[in-house]
């Protein structure tokens, strides 16, 4: 199967804007500050799966997404696409999609996750028990050192902070609560929302909750996609988003793969 590289930014919108929740990253990533890091694939010019190779970050990342139903077509793509691909990258694919990537590459790690999506901000609660406040770079030290201490496999990206995608609540002068983007484009009016962290010393006293709720009514004004991602295995979580009204969008294998 011939592999197409795709550079038509208004082109791929479109595709993706036929399943916004499913691509949420991908039309972040059109954005102009990361378009310059991407290269895009596909097997057919006009519609069909789509494979992005994002270089930005310490380690590639392969985000291929397709419904059931173009399974066996995203599979061809992943097939020949293997020849370009480097030796040592994270992969977002529907479960089992890595198969095809056999036997050039094997996983060294693998982390269920699920995908949701906020259908509607309005039904947000109002009444907070808790008030964040928007963070800064003047935050970049206590968010890193939270991170650390609470949620150290997190990935964090300092521009998110710069462009007001977080918040956080500060106790005694130590944040101790903080939610933030991992996109967000309001071009394209998605968001991600990602590190959603509260220190061990502070939880079960409802921080993340009114972290999330004030982070996603501050979103719902510049996006129309606001969605997130979280482990499959983490129940307390899953509880919390289904309560704010989050959804179920699909269920997705984070992998670290290495050529064989």
């Amino acid at each position: 199967m011939p592999l197409i590289s795709l550079h038509d930014r208004a082109a791929l919108a479109e595709r993706f804007r036929t399943d916004p929740a499913l691509h949420l990253f991908e039309l972040g990533d059109l954005d102009d500050a990361l378009w310059p890091n991407t290269a895009w694939y596909t097997a057919d010019p006009d519609h069909g799966p789509v494979a992005l190779l994002y270089s930005g970050g310490d380690t590639p990342v392969l985000l291929a997404f397709a419904r059931p139903a173009a399974a066996p077509a995203l599979a061809e793509l992943l097939g020949a696409l293997r020849p370009f691909l480097p030796r040592r990258f994270t992969a977002g694919l529907p479960d089992g999609a890595e198969r095809a990537l056999a036997p050039d590459y094997a996983a060294e790690r693998r982390t269920s996750l699920l995908r949701m999506i906020l259908p509607d901000a309005a039904q947000l609660p109002t009444e907070l028990p808790h008030r964040p406040e928007p963070l800064t770079l003047a935050d970049l030290d206590g968010l890193r050192t939270l991170l650390a201490e609470a949620y150290p496999e997190s990935w964090f990206d300092r521009r998110m902070l710069a462009g007001g995608g977080y918040v956080g609540i500060h106790e005694r002068g130590r944040l101790v609560a903080a939610a933030g983007v991992h996109v967000h484009s309001p071009a394209h009016r998605v968001a991600v929302l990602g590190n959603v962290v509260t220190h061990p010393d502070a939880r079960g006293r409802g921080l993340a909750r009114s972290c999330v709720t004030a982070l996603c009514r501050h979103l719902a004004q510049t996006t129309d996609h606001l969605g997130l991602n979280v482990r499959t295995d983490n129940a307390a979580a899953i509880g919390l988003y289904r309560q704010l009204g989050f959804t179920t969008v699909t269920t997705y294998s984070e992998l670290m793969l290495r050529a064989s």
